[in-house]
Formats: C-alpha cells, sequence, structure tokens
C-alpha cells in the first residue's frame, strides 16, 4: 500500500488526499484475506478473523434471487432509496423484532452496513463533532466518522466489566462539542451484550443530555442463554427523534456476500442519507434487494439453527481459551466472536520469540500455528485478540488446540 503524501505538502505535490490517506485498512478483512492466500497457496491454515456465518444463505431466499433475475423489472434501475415494498418489509420486520414502530418514509436501504454506517454518520456530523465509541470498538467505526468530520472518542471497557461501559464512563467522556452516542450490544468485537436496564440507562442518559445515538443492531437475533437483544428507540420512546438505527441482513440470514443492509431514522436524517446515496451508489443491486425482502418476511427457523451452532462452539472456544495459562476469556453473550486477554502471555518466550504486543503475538500464531486471529488493536485495546468462532466444530478446535500447544 502506497502511503500518502504528508498533508503538508502542496496540492499538486499530494498523490492521495489527506483524507483518505488517514484511513486504516479494514484489519479484519486483511487477517482474512492473507489467511485464504496462504490457503490456496497450500498451507493448513485455520482462520478466526472474518466475522461472516460460514452457512449457506438459505434456499428459499436464493430461489427469489433467482426469480428476481427473471423478472425486466429488475434489470433497471430502482428507487436510490430502495424498492417500496423491501422498505415496508424492512418497517414491519423493525416492529416484530424490536418493538419498534416506524414509517417506510424512515428507512434506507444501503449496500450492507458499512455504508448505512457511514452515511448515517454523514448525514449528522459537522467537522468536529464529537462521538463517543465504547471500546473495543469494531474496526470501521472510527474510520467513518473522521470520514464524516467526526473525531471518535474512545471510553475504554475491559475483561473486568465483561466489555460493557456505564454510564459514568461515558459521563466522564462528554463535551459541549459531544453529539453522538454509538451504542453496539451485542458487540464486535467483544460480543457483550448489556441487560435491558443497563441499555435503558445509557439511553435515557442519552435522551436527558440531548445527543443523537446510532445504534448498530446487526446481531440483534444472536444472543445466548439468559441474555436479551434490546432496542434502544424501543426502550426510550423518547430518544426516537434523535436516534438512527443500522442493521442489514448479513449476520441473521448468512448473507455477507449479497451486501444488503439499512438505516432506520428521522425523516430528515434518512432523506438526507437517501440523497448522499443517490450520488454514491444509486440503487442497491436490485437482486440483492428481492433476496432481502424475502429474508425479512419470512421467519426465524434459520438463524435459530444458526444460533445453536453457535451458541455450542461458543461454550467450546471459551473454555479452551481459558485453559490456556495467561489468557483470560469473558464469556461473550452474543454476536458470535471471543475476545480473550492475553496480556499474559506477552512478553513470554514462544519458540526464541518475545512479542510483547497482542499485533507480535498474531504475527507469531500465524506463522508457527498457522492459525489467523486479528489483533486487539484493531479494535482500539491493547493485549488482546479476536477470535470468531463461526467457522465449523472441527475447525475450531483444532485451531485453538495449536493456539494451547504453542502457547503452552
Amino acid at each position: 500500500m502506497t502511503a500518502a503524501t504528508p498533508p503538508n505538502q502542496s496540492p499538486t505535490e499530494r498523490r492521495v488526499s489527506a483524507r483518505i490517506g488517514s484511513i486504516s485498512e479494514s484489519a479484519t478483512l486483511a487477517v482474512d484475506a492473507k489467511a485464504k492466500a496462504l490457503k490456496a497457496a497450500g498451507r493448513p491454515v485455520i482462520g478466526f478473523g472474518a466475522g461472516e456465518p460460514d452457512f449457506p444463505t438459505p434456499d428459499y431466499i436464493v430461489e427469489a434471487a433467482v426469480e428476481a433475475c427473471r423478472n425486466p423489472r429488475f434489470h433497471r434501475y430502482t428507487p436510490a432509496g430502495g424498492l417500496p415494498e423491501l422498505k415496508e418489509a424492512i418497517a414491519a420486520k423493525t416492529l416484530r423484532d424490536s418493538g419498534y414502530a416506524v414509517d417506510a418514509s424512515q428507512v434506507l436501504v444501503t449496500n450492507g452496513g458499512k455504508q448505512a454506517i457511514y452515511e448515517a454518520f454523514a448525514a449528522i456530523l459537522d467537522p468536529g463533532d464529537e462521538v463517543i465509541v465504547p471500546t473495543p470498538y469494531w474496526t470501521t467505526y472510527p474510520e467513518s466518522i473522521k470520514l464524516a468530520g467526526g473525531v471518535p472518542v474512545p471510553v475504554v471497557a475491559d475483561e473486568t466489566s465483561g466489555y460493557r461501559v456505564s454510564v459514568e464512563q461515558l459521563e466522564a467522556a462528554r463535551t459541549e462539542r459531544t453529539k453522538v452516542l454509538l451504542f453496539v450490544s451485542p458487540s464486535n468485537p467483544t460480543g457483550a451484550v448489556h441487560s435491558r436496564a443497563q441499555a435503558e440507562e445509557i439511553g435515557r442518559w442519552a435522551a436527558e443530555h440531548g445527543l443523537w445515538v446510532l445504534t448498530d443492531e446487526i446481531y440483534e437475533h444472536l444472543v445466548y442463554g439468559d441474555a436479551e437483544f434490546s432496542s434502544l428507540p424501543a426502550l426510550v420512546p423518547e430518544l426516537a427523534d434523535k436516534c438512527v438505527v443500522v442493521n442489514g441482513v448479513a449476520k441473521t440470514y448468512a448473507m455477507t456476500g449479497w451486501r444488503v443492509g439499512w438505516i432506520v431514522g428521522p425523516k430528515d436524517v434518512v432523506k438526507a442519507a437517501t440523497n448522499l446515496q443517490s450520488h454514491a451508489t444509486s440503487n442497491v443491486s436490485n437482486v440483492a434487494q428481492a433476496a432481502a425482502l424475502a429474508a425479512v418476511s419470512g421467519g426465524l427457523e434459520a438463524v435459530a439453527e444458526m444460533r445453536e451452532a453457535f451458541d455450542r462452539r461458543r461454550r467450546t472456544i471459551v473454555r479452551m481459551l481459558n485453559e490456556i495459562e495467561g489468557v483470560t476469556c469473558p464469556e461473550p453473550e452474543g454476536a458470535f466472536y471471543a475476545y480473550p486477554s492475553v496480556k499474559g502471555v506477552l512478553g513470554r518466550e514462544i519458540r526464541g520469540r518475545r512479542p510483547a504486543t497482542s499485533v507480535e503475538l498474531a504475527e507469531v500464531i500465524l506463522e508457527e500455528a498457522e492459525v489467523a486471529v486479528v489483533p486487539g488493536e484493531a479494535f482500539g485495546t491493547q493485549g488482546y485478540l479476536r477470535l470468531s468462532y463461526a467457522l465449523g466444530d472441527e475447525d475450531l478446535v483444532e485451531g485453538v488446540s495449536r493456539i494451547q500447544k504453542l502457547l503452552a
């Protein structure tokens, strides 16, 4: 990757803009690409990097896409904000799953959740506006905030709190420039889920101080044990006028490659984001939208089967990681990630090397055990690793066993 020209040089000398040159590559996608490249070269690499279900998209959703391919209506442009019938279905799904009543005019269909996040921040942030970002965070959040001119303000929670931020921490980070709170539960990368009471307390704090909230609900159906998903605008109705919900079909229906997400929010914000999308990408692929319509209009039987498998893998990976001396892994209550602390391993000699950071440890694990994991630095905290357990049971056990042997 070519480095951007320093921003103090003249515009004619600058090859890449300072704004784009400051963006980091997606660490999770980079690790996944490296693992796949090594596999293609014949190396027996097991990858815990990518956050995508290992299940195929359900057949009835695929069939809806096949039918759409044959429909001449979908061979042409459609409204930039999404197929009207899909927007209606997303509004109905939001009420069904979250208890949050919205109109189709409050929905924008986007090219995956990442575009939804960027467009939402772009629609509500002005240069210098601060966004409180609970940390560890998903790699894309701070980059989207910076692209929109905002300033991410990390608020760190560690394993002692199960990676859950408190209202006291949020209040300590609030300044006169704070405009938005980012709220993610279940969380990527930690799997943390805030209880209903905790979520309501945070929502009321945001409403009391007139803050906007962007809440990412992409993992809403992947919660385990006694944990419950809670939607902030449903819990705290007075927050709804300043709340933007981001969601999509990727995780619930094993549709990461179909690239369909959405924004639900106040009509003026959704209209502004739709205007942006009309110039950036126009409408989402009509075939993918037809598939998403089948997904959100159907039942949740497929995700129930996936959730059962993820729950089994969750318990296995946590048990095996906690058997390693120097590793502490809280039990994730949602999503499909484990986020163990490896601080007790750093500095230890491992096959002639002494990794001092989680980046260095991840390199040692890949090179010596042929297992790909993502270092915590990618998520804003040093001394941790993220492992996705959205992979087959045999690969999961084999991969963690290799790590156990390496770190023994």
